[in-house]
């Protein structure tokens, strides 16, 4: 189920006020009726569709609602991302800090700091001098913190500075 299906079946305010009893615990449509206000007939009609879609499911136990499909309808909503990197650690740090081309946040962790840094220095061609202004209007690109990010590339070594003239260390 997409999510478009999901809220659309959601949508209906007796259906959602019946998925919301099961989920808050209600096993019998007496239950979901007395926790709802809602009439028995309104209760069995919207039960019938919410067995239909698979979002409430009926077992010895009684009712229960199925909530993981709203993650997998997110999910299934989400284009595939290309990774950032080669190797899926650090695709995973650099996934949890650079959103639509921009850096989020700053990491704290020094070593997921240095694997975004690493990523961001490949912004910056080798052997090519920039002024620091270039530099300035690259990394904030990034993020609008371009300062901290220019002197955290020169500090972990990922360029080099000279005169205000920077260029990617090898």
């Amino acid at each position: 189920m997409n999510a478009d299906q999901l809220c659309g079946l959601l949508a209906e305010p007796s259906r959602l006020k019946v998925y919301s009893a099961v989920v808050l615990g209600a096993g019998t449509p007496d239950q979901v009726a007395e926790r709802t206000g809602l009439g028995p007939a309104v209760v069995g009609k919207a039960l019938q569709r919410l067995f239909k879609s698979d979002l409430v499911v009926a077992d010895g136990n009684g009712l229960k609602a199925d909530e993981s499909v709203f993650k997998d309808a997110v999910r299934a909503g989400r284009p595939e991302r290309e990774p950032l990197s080669a190797d899926p650690e650090r695709d995973n740090v650099l996934r949890s800090f650079v959103r639509d081309g921009r850096l989020t946040h700053f990491p704290t962790v020094p070593a997921k700091f240095r694997v975004v840094l690493e990523y961001l220095a490949g912004s910056f061609e080798t052997g090519v001098e920039y002024p620091e202004s270039a530099v300035n209007e690259i990394l904030q690109r990034w993020h609008d913190d371009y300062a901290t990010l220019r002197r955290q590339l020169v500090d972990y070594g990922f360029l080099t500075r000279a005169d205000a003239v920077y260029t990617r260390a090898a």
